[in-house]
């Protein structure tokens, strides 16, 4: 029997899949030429199948791989802690208790973050090849009672989104399949419909089954009470075979992390790279093409042949002896078709559109310091600058609009898990609890080398002023620039000597310098000592002469 709300469930996705029609045929064009194992949009392919017909030129697949890496390695890499937590409040940014509080809080997150069963690093790059290739990506981050954190990255065929106003995606349906095995072990047995317990009980397992999972704000939730029913969002998996409901629940925050590469008015989907040169990418196939087609022509051409000759079974094979194919004075009868065709312009126009490909997907970018090893540090900085302020307009939005969700989504779960967070200190719940995420990955980096450049220069301006009055330099605090810049550029701070530390090894080198001037001193003091010393014996031997 169908419940009212799977039927209302199903009517609204299908409302969102009939106003993403257009992005399909879009997504599917894309995926055929730059990422076919993704390409089940339109089409629907058998596993095995032969899914790059269309490719005949691999710069695009090469370019999208390389992108999820450059997007890995600056916004999430895996050898390095790529955020932490502050307070807002910054009187409280110094106390103690609330930083060691903080960093093992972090700590713990990225530990549960990088364990084998939660699978992140792997996921989080399909997520920025799917960004890349089609401008969208999304990931279910869940909660596995025993076993913790489990991050999955969603094909965008399976979602389907909706905005809130103020531009948030607060509302996902997620289709997917599952065999009567799945389904049974995901819902149980006495929630799922009729045919799928038959397949179960038949052990088959091949045939699939449509199900919907519909993540949408809960606008009758009761914010003092703490059951599902009245989280901020409400969760529903729908069985399309019946259309009914194997599973409801709900979420403190929202499970999908969806990010797009870049908007355009009126639509929600994003639009990456490989959309932007789709044309380009198209044309380099085209033009591949066409070269294999002259490449051919050029090794096995069409024949002329006198149509008046007696050739018989004439044979292409090498060493193959056809006879009658000169005449008597022992001209060719037989001759080549020469087209006129030029190959080197074609190559030159290729490798363009290669390299065009190249720079949308932020690879030619990433090369600069690659490629120039032998750079000063203020040319590295600079180079660091100018690829700031390239990544940052559509990378930062990563930052806030996919990362922010997961860590938010993250935090969350952690604080609910008994045990798996310390005590929070009493000055941080004064102020309520609340934390905020300080990204440090080396997009970040980047995103500061500007601060880095500004110091070396105003430096290296004074240097001139320095010969006349070396006071110039007064200015720096000298603890704090090297610290600025060693932020900067990166260097782990286990490195670093916190101001604890700093200040007793200067007190210890100021001590040892007094020490030192001390021992230098005193042999001239001993010496002064004895002088005087003899000075005053000799003045008691002189006998005091009267006036007369």
């Amino acid at each position: 029997m169908a419940d009212d709300r799977a039927d209302e469930i199903i009517k609204a996705h299908e409302k969102l899949k009939g106003v993403r029609g257009n992005w399909e045929s879009l997504w599917q064009d894309v995926a055929d030429r730059v990422w076919p194992q993704m390409a089940d949009f339109v089409t629907t392919r058998s596993p095995g199948e032969q899914r790059n017909e269309k490719v005949f030129d691999s710069t695009a697949i090469l370019a999208l791989e390389k992108f999820g890496a450059i997007l890995h390695s600056l916004l999430t890499p895996d050898n390095q802690l790529w955020h932490r937590l502050t307070i807002g409040e910054e009187k409280l940014h110094d106390n103690h208790p609330i930083k060691i509080y903080l960093d093992e809080v972090t700590k713990r997150l990225f530990a549960l973050r990088r364990s084998p069963f939660a699978n992140f690093s792997s996921q989080v790059n399909e997520c920025y090849k799917s960004l890349g290739a089609f401008g969208t990506m999304g990931m279910l981050i869940e909660d596995i009672p025993g076993r913790g954190l489990r991050y999955k990255s969603c094909h965008l065929g399976e979602l389907f989104i909706a905005e809130n106003e103020h531009g948030q995606i607060d509302y996902v349906d997620r289709c997917f399949s599952y065999i009567g095995r799945q389904a049974v072990r995901a819902f149980g047995i006495e929630n799922v419909p009729s045919k799928i317990k038959d397949a179960y009980d038949k052990s088959d397992l091949t045939t699939k089954f449509e199900f919907i999972h519909c993540v949408k704000p809960n606008e009758e939730a009761n914010r003092n009470m703490r059951d599902y029913g009245n989280m901020a969002f409400s969760s529903y998996y729908v069985a399309c075979e019946g259309k009914q409901i194997v599973g409801d629940g709900g979420y403190r925050t929202f499970p999908y992390a969806i990010s797009r590469y870049a908007t355009s008015p009126k639509e929600v989907y994003g639009r990456g790279p490989a959309i932007m040169v789709l044309p380009d990418i198209k044309m380099v196939n085209e033009m591949e093409k066409t070269m294999l087609r002259a490449g051919h022509m050029a090794v096995d051409p069409p024949l002329l042949l006198f149509e008046d000759g007696a050739l018989q079974s004439f044979q292409m094979r090498p060493r193959a002896l056809n006879y009658g194919g000169v005449d008597e004075q022992g001209r060719q009868l037989v001759r080549p078709l020469e087209t006129g065709a030029k190959l080197p312009w074609a190559v030159e126009m290729t490798d363009s559109k290669r390299a065009l490909i190249n720079d949308a997907f932020l690879i030619s970018l990433f090369q600069i310091l690659v490629e120039n090893p032998q750079m000063t540090a203020t040319q590295a900085l600079l180079r660091a600058q100018e690829k700031g302020q390239l990544f940052a307009p559509t990378m930062g939005r990563q930052q806030s609009e996919f990362l922010g969700t997961v860590i938010t989504r993250e935090l969350d779960i952690i604080g609910n898990i008994p045990g798996a967070l310390p005590d929070m200190p009493q000055e941080l719940l004064d102020a309520g609890g609340f934390v905020e995420v300080e990204y440090t990955s080396p997009l970040s980096r980047l995103m500061r080398s500007e601060d880095g450049v500004a110091i070396l220069t105003t430096i290296e301006q004074l240097a001139p002023i320095a010969q006349i009055d070396p006071s110039v330099f007064d200015i720096f605090d000298m603890d704090a620039l090297p610290k600025e810049l060693a932020e900067i550029n990166g260097v782990p701070a286990i490195v670093l000597l916190s101001q604890d530390n700093l200040r007793a090894k200067k007190d210890a080198k100021q001590a040892a310098i007094e020490q030192a001037q001390m021992l230098e001193a005193a042999p001239v003091a001993a010496s002064a000592a004895k002088d005087l010393a003899s000075a005053a014996a000799t003045a008691q031997a002189i006998p005091a002469q009267l006036p007369a």
